[in-house]
């Protein structure tokens, strides 16, 4: 009893420790390479984390951590084609061919995976709203998001969202804090049952079949987020934003498989594929972190959705070419977005937004592809050629993990 009370003092300590320091440390405060790590870091382990263990567990098993490593490959292969188009593309953007057509497209395709994707944040925050209080239901989940789309879109309209894209920061520390207090609790499991002789993998069903496999192409979401670099030219330069992107990917990637490698122990037969079970799958580690992961999903979810909101429109503005008025973009998001919301469920957001994304992915790569072959690097342009096939994949035949 008093060891599994200070386990749950020191993973709160870790936690509060490194979000304190992550949001108010001056040196990071000042640092622009630390502003552009964090915002691509931020947009992959935010959803992904919470949602990436029970989907994997219900549908791979004890391969699990080799699927990660799979979405995490694919994932690394589409951030280079983006990095590619910032370093060779961007000079070139407002030229007139091909490329340049295809990549207007993408900013077109870009701006419905924001529309999704807030739908997305916003149904994970609900029912994570909704398990900390024991209550369940897609109407109350719909209600839940009904109202925060209607007060974001609102605050929009009437001030704009500068005032909350503040709390991004808080929000985003406090995620990456739980990330390691959970990380440390895990592992400090994981070795428990090891010295105890009782560490084995979980005598679960691991095959995979088609369905499986396209379940799999569904949740290329949960390390989506990358390509944000792509659009913070106005604060950082090209060089700055290919490394941190780079890092923030290589990041991720890390705390990914030692993540999804800690938790397989804890995986069995008949798991909730809610999701949202990521409380349940780590209540016999620690009974604080269910507590930690819920506080911390509400505030990254809400700080997620204000940013694709923000982000959404200003390529929406964009593309009509500033002849609408922001007010009336926010307006048109938010009636979109409660429509999405009442026409699906969590599960299938899910695998709707990795489409989405999928699909911006492939036209970013077939630019990266044609670029290439205009600037003669042959073998380049067979390989964004060859990523853009595999995300047309995922678009087309990703299914919802309920599906």
């Amino acid at each position: 009893m008093q060891s599994s009370v200070v386990l749950n003092t020191v993973i709160i300590v870790i936690a509060l420790a490194v979000a304190a320091y992550l949001a108010f440390s001056k040196r990071l405060e000042q640092s622009s390479s630390w502003k552009a790590t964090v915002t691509p870091l931020a947009s992959i382990m935010g959803s992904g984390f919470l949602i990436s263990a029970p989907l994997l567990a219900n549908t791979v098993g004890n391969y699990a951590v080799l699927c990660m490593v799979a979405l995490l490959l694919i994932a690394c292969a589409v951030g280079h084609a983006i990095r590619f188009n910032i370093r060779h593309f961007e000079p070139i953007e407002h030229q007139q061919g091909t490329a340049q057509k295809v990549a207007f497209l993408s900013r077109i395709v870009l701006a419905a995976a924001y529309f999704i994707s807030v739908t997305y944040y916003l149904q994970l925050l609900a029912a994570f709203v909704l398990n900390a209080v024991g209550v369940s239901g897609d109407v109350y989940a719909n209600i839940i998001t009904t109202a925060l789309l209607v007060a974001i879109g609102g605050i929009g309209m009437w001030r704009g969202l500068d005032e909350l894209e503040k709390i991004e920061t808080y929000a985003v520390s406090l995620n990456l804090g739980m990330i390691v207090g959970l990380l440390f609790a895990l592992c400090a499991y994981n070795i428990h049952l090891l010295l105890g002789g009782e560490w084995r993998l979980p005598d679960m069903s691991s095959e995979i079949n088609l369905h499986d496999f396209r379940v799999l192409l569904g949740l290329l979401i949960v390390v989506q987020g990358f390509e944000t670099s792509r659009y913070l030219q106005d604060e950082h330069s090209a060089d700055e934003r290919i490394q941190t992107m780079r890092r923030a990917q290589i990041i991720s990637a890390v705390i990914y498989v030692m993540f999804i490698s800690l938790s397989t122990v804890l995986f069995h037969s008949g798991l909730d594929a809610d999701v949202t079970a990521i409380t349940n799958i780590m209540l016999p580690v620690a009974v604080v972190l269910p507590i930690l992961i819920s506080i911390a999903a509400v505030g990254s979810q809400f700080s997620a959705a204000v940013a694709d909101t923000s982000g959404a429109g200003g390529l929406v503005q964009d593309i009509v070419q500033h002849k609408l008025s922001i007010r009336y973009v926010y307006l048109i998001i938010m009636v979109v977005t409660i429509m999405l919301t009442w026409a699906t469920n969590v599960n299938e957001i899910i695998a709707y937004a990795s489409r989405a994304f999928a699909l911006f992915y492939f036209l970013q790569s077939l630019v990266a592809s044609i670029v290439a072959h205009q600037q003669k690097q042959t073998w380049q342009s067979r390989f964004f050629a060859l990523i853009s096939i595999m995300c047309f994949s995922v678009f087309v035949f990703g299914i919802p993990s309920g599906g």
